[in-house]
This record gives structure tokens, sequence and C-alpha cells, in this order.
């Protein structure tokens, strides 16, 4: 491999996408695409992933299949990829069989440059019948599994039918592999490799921290309440954007919905219960930006692109750090500044953990794997240390904070929006007293009940209004004596156990030590979230990450004038707004102030294709607007 690319790479790159410059490794990606060797790529969500399949076969001219999971995924990309002038198609099962066989013929003959589709087509007999006929012809380079992390069990979303698309191997033994992926751990990694069988893969894997993105997690008190704060949060700061909320439950989206309508909030409920109509409905009025809260579960995302994203919540605490990453990494794809709010209550983690087993009972699956996703996810909401720092590790990098600072400057803990607990050895002892004196036999509710001098019958009944602890804690709320339970099972002195479906909390390695005061554990108080000062300071880092300075308040008008160009354009064209330019290249336009063809062609993400179909509408929009300035002037 060259230190070098060609320049024919760059050259296409910057003529198709409008892109001056690759991320590192999107080059290696794409050289290994482009020299048809098996590969392996790492890259976050909004880490440019599709670029590094979609250049290669304009280099090599031989096509790629693409295996993707979702239909609606897979119609936006072919959408956005025609304006571009790109050929690509996509075969599933929304499609006529007339138009399947159109698609194979333009494949054989060179008419198509990539074809998406799904993990269950293409290892049907048709499909690998066109795949032999394709090697035949020598039309067939790559094939490129995207969700890789489909195909491991230790995976967040393992799916059995992916484990069958090694068998392509055997119907084309000389054609390259390339798996994709925005979420893997060193074990997931391998175990791609293996059930796949890459043969001596480049292994890449790029930087995991997402430096646009706020992370924040909140105990969940008044779900509906905090998510109004923080998308009318978002409003007043002029983020605007899109909000994504994820629950549990179809029960739960429907509910939550209701309260932010109740709120005033424009928000619908999306889950695979609705008749598929009413899910598309909802899906394009999301991309087409005529609705901007969507209340759903974790499926909706995978098929939606929309890149200005502004806030993604989880209403409950989602089953894994795999999946939290790859969920949370739907905000901010076009690089801008985003948050990503967790709001959680300690019975999340039982109630997952209890799914899994039940799921697996029916399978006849082993859920330990599983479980220890969840586990692992507990610790992250209980840790009241830099979340970059802790998700970067989690995934084996590295985290080095921002140059000049001691943490991230994007997340709860670092934004200074939680504080020590000054009496923290103290609490820890009442907790963990409360713990031996119920003989270790009760969960976190319980426990918090007791201390907080719960009357209830259970606490009556087995006498726990007459120990010592009862009450101690009454001063204290529901929410900061849970989260406290919570890191005290992080800091290793409580446990949790599970029997017959129940959660006790139990000593941990250190509990005996912290409790009789020999040891010390730090607690850590949620003291708010989203003051004016820490969204001052997160929209400054920002905006620096993202070499973007903030917008005046002419530059805001102007931005705002763009959008509902691309809007007009996008309705007419009958596609998502976001496929003519994204607000990152709104921003740059309004910044760089372009006015001929050859200065828009410089803006980062317009491309040829691009400058000929929507340039001379948005350089009009933008002397309109310098010309009306000078006359205001003069």
């Amino acid at each position: 491999m060259t230190e070098t690319p060609p320049i024919s790479m760059h050259s296409e790159v910057l003529r198709v996408w409008g892109y001056d410059t690759l991320r590192p490794m999107q080059q290696q990606a794409i050289e290994c695409g482009i020299e048809l060797r098996d590969c392996l790529t790492v890259l976050p969500t909004g880490g440019g992933k599709s670029l590094c399949y979609q250049v290669p076969p304009l280099l090599t001219k031989k096509a790629t299949i693409v295996v993707s999971p979702l239909i609606a995924l897979m119609r936006d990309q072919v959408r956005g990829l025609e304006l571009l002038g790109y050929k690509a198609a996509a075969m599933h099962s929304g499609i006529e069989h007339d138009e399947a066989t159109d698609i194979a013929k333009q494949l054989l003959t060179g008419d198509l440059d990539l074809v998406f589709a799904a993990p269950e087509r293409v290892v049907t007999p048709q499909f690998k019948t066109l795949i032999g006929l394709l090697c035949d012809h020598d039309r067939l380079g790559n094939i490129a599994v995207d969700e890789a992390h489909c195909i491991s069990q230790w995976g967040h979303d393992f799916r059995p039918e992916y484990r069958r698309i090694s068998e392509l191997r055997k119907v084309a033994p000389n054609v390259a592999m390339q798996a994709f992926t925005a979420t893997a751990t060193p074990r997931v990694r391998n175990d791609i490799i293996n059930q796949l069988g890459l043969r001596d893969p480049e292994i890449m894997v790029g930087v995991f921290d997402r430096p646009n993105l706020t992370y924040r997690v909140q105990a969940r008190e008044n779900t509906a309440e905090q998510i109004q704060y923080a998308v009318e949060r978002h409003r007043s700061s002029g983020d605007g954007g899109g909000t994504i909320v994820y629950c549990l439950s179809r029960k739960d989206t429907e509910k939550v919905a209701d309260e932010l309508r109740a709120l005033g909030l424009d928000a619908d409920a999306y889950h695979a219960g609705l008749d598929v109509s009413t899910r598309h409905n909802i899906e394009q009025a999301f991309s087409n930006e005529t609705l901007d809260v969507v209340v759903a579960t974790v499926a909706f995302g995978m098929g939606i692109d929309r890149s200005n994203v502004r806030l993604v919540v989880h209403a409950c605490m989602p089953k894994s750090i795999e999946a939290y990453q790859q969920e949370t990494g739907r905000a901010g794809r076009d690089g801008l500044a985003a948050e990503c709010l967790l709001l959680y209550s300690p019975s999340d983690g039982g109630r997952w953990e209890r799914l899994i087993e039940r799921s697996a009972g029916e399978t006849g699956t082993d859920p330990t794997a599983q479980i220890q996703l969840v586990r692992d996810m507990r610790r992250f909401v209980a840790s009241f240390s830099c979340r970059h720092a802790f998700l970067s590790e989690h995934f084996g990098q590295e985290y080095t904070p921002p140059e000049g600072k001691t943490g991230c400057g994007a997340c709860d803990v670092c934004l200074g929006e939680t504080a020590a607990e000054e009496d923290a050895k103290r609490i820890g002892q009442i907790i963990l007293s409360a713990v031996a004196r119920t003989g270790e036999r009760f969960g976190a509710a319980h426990i918090c009940d007791v201390v907080r001098g719960g009357k209830s019958e259970k606490i009556r009944g087995y006498g726990h209004d007459e120990l010592g602890v009862h009450g101690l804690l009454e001063h204290r709320r529901r929410a900061e004596v849970m989260s406290f339970i919570d890191q005290l099972v992080a800091a290793g002195a409580l446990t949790r156990v599970v029997e017959d479906r129940f959660e006790t909390l139990a000593f941990g390695e250190c509990g005996i030590s912290v409790m009789k005061g020999i040891d010390s554990v730090t607690l850590a108080k949620p003291i708010g979230t989203g003051s004016e000062k820490s969204e001052r300071n997160r929209r400054t880092r920002a905006s620096r990450v993202n070499d973007d300075r903030p917008m005046n308040d002419r530059e805001r008008a102007l931005f705002e004038k763009l959008r509902e160009l691309r809007k007009q354009i996008a309705t007419e064209g009958g596609f998502p707004p976001y496929l003519v330019f994204n607000d990152a290249t709104l921003r740059e336009m309004v910044h760089a102030m372009p006015t001929t063809r050859h200065e828009m062609l410089g803006v980062k993400g317009i491309g040829q294709a691009k400058l000929d179909a929507y340039g001379e509408d948005f350089l009009a929009a933008i002397t309109g607007t310098v010309e009306q300035a000078e006359n205001t002037n003069g």
C-alpha cells in the first residue's frame, strides 16, 4: 500500500461528493476496495463509512454489492447517490420482480456501480446465481457488509441471518469482502473476522470519540418534562434540528408522545405495531423536516439518515454501551454540535436482564453475553467520571482531553453539572448497613424506601421500620438515593444478584470495609442540567471542535433563508432536504458567502453534480442577501 493515494481517488471524491480531503481511515478503506482486498473498518456513526465502499467501483470499474439490513436506509442512500450522478440501485422486498430482473441486467452490463441488498436476499439461490454470473464476467469487485456487528453474538444487535453471509465465499471465492460497523469492541471485531472468513484483512479502527456530542445522564423523574426542557433549550439556543426519543416498549412510545403533545410539542410515536403506511409517513415527515420530534423504539433511526438531529434522548437505559454508541451516533451526523440525554432508573437494568433471559429461554440460547453488556451499561450510568473518556476506554482507546482541558468539556460531569457529595462516607455506611440488616435479600427500591423512612405495608410487615437506619436519609430525594446505590455498585461496595427473576443487593468486594469506615467511596450528586453557563461552554467548545464560529444575527437569518430554499427544492423533488445539502454545508456557505460558481465549488460538500443542479439557486439567495445588506447600509 502506497503512502500517497492515487490522484484519481481524490479527484473522484472532489468531483462527485465535493470533499477535498479524506479522513485517514476512509483513505485506507478505499484503498483496500480499489486493491480488492479484505478489510474490517470500524468508524463511528457520521465517520463516513459509506464513502469507503462507494468510491472503489468508480475506479475499479467493477461493481460492489452492499449487504444492508434496512429498506428505508437503502432507498435514501440510492436517492442520495442518484442526485450525485452515481449509478446505484437497491434490491429488496419492496420492488417488483421485473425491476429486480432489470437491476440484475444492469449489473451484468456495467450500467450500475453499486447495488444494496438485504442479508436475507443475498443468500437466496437466485442471488447466488447472479453473483456467480458477475464473477464469470469479471464484473464484481467487492462485497461490502454494512452493520457487520450484527454477525457477532457479542455484538449489541445480533442477527442470525447475518451468519449466512459467509456462504457467499463459496460462490465468489476470488471476490474481496469488506466489513463495516460503527461499534465493535476487540472481541466483536475478532468474531466478525472469523464468522465472515475474512482473509488476512486490513483492520482499521477509527477514533470512537465524537467530540461534537454532549453526553448527559439524569435520573428519570418526569420524563416528558425533562424531554421538553431539553428540546426547548436547543430551540432557544438556535440549534434547532430534529429530536429522537428512544423508549423500550411500544406502549412507552405512545405514552411519552401523548405527554409531549400535551406539553405543546409536535411529536409522533413510531413502533412496529403501527401499520406500514403510518410508519412510512412518520419516517418521511421526519426526514423531510416537517416533523421534528419522534418517540420510537430503537429500530427507528437505522433507516433514517437525517444529518441534523440535534438531540437524542433515551427515556430508558439502553441494553448495552454498543447500542448506546450507535443510537447516540444518530445525533450530529453533520459534525455540528448535538446532545445525547439519557434518563434512567435503576430498575431499567433489571428489566433488560429479565427480557434477555426470557428471550433466551424461548430460543434456547445462552444469555450470558447479552447480560454482561447490560451490566457494562449500568456501570456507565452510575459512573460520575468523564463520559467521553468512559466510552473511548470501553472500546479500547485512550481518551485525550482537548488541549488545555482537564476534562472533555462536553458531558454533564465535565460541564460541572454534578458535584461531589460532601456526606458520601455517612451515606454509604447507611445504605450498606441497610443491606446488611435486611439480610441481603432485597432490591434497590426496597433499600431506598427503608433509608428514606418509608411506611409501606411491606416495610412494616418485615419490621424494617424498626431498624436503626430507617429514615436516616429521609431528607434525600428518591432519585438521589437510587443514584447513590448505583454508584456503590459501580464502586464494588455492592453487587446485584438475580435469582428467580428477582434482583437483590448483596455486599461487594469492598462492601464491609466501606461500611466500617476503613475504606471510602466517592459519591456524586447532580446539581442541575443545561444551566446557562454550561450551555454556553458547550456551544463554544462545539464551535471550536468543528472549526465553525457561532453565527451572528445576519448570518443566522441567511442560514434560515438557505434552509427554507433547501426545503423547497427537496419538496419539489420529492426527497429529504439533507440530500440537497446538510447543515454543515449551509453554514460554510454562510461564512464563505460565495458569489460565483467557482467559489461555490470550493465549499465542502458541493460537487459538480450538485453545483449544476442547485448552485444557481443558492448563489442567487446569497447574492440577494448581500445586495440587501449593502442597500440598507448605504
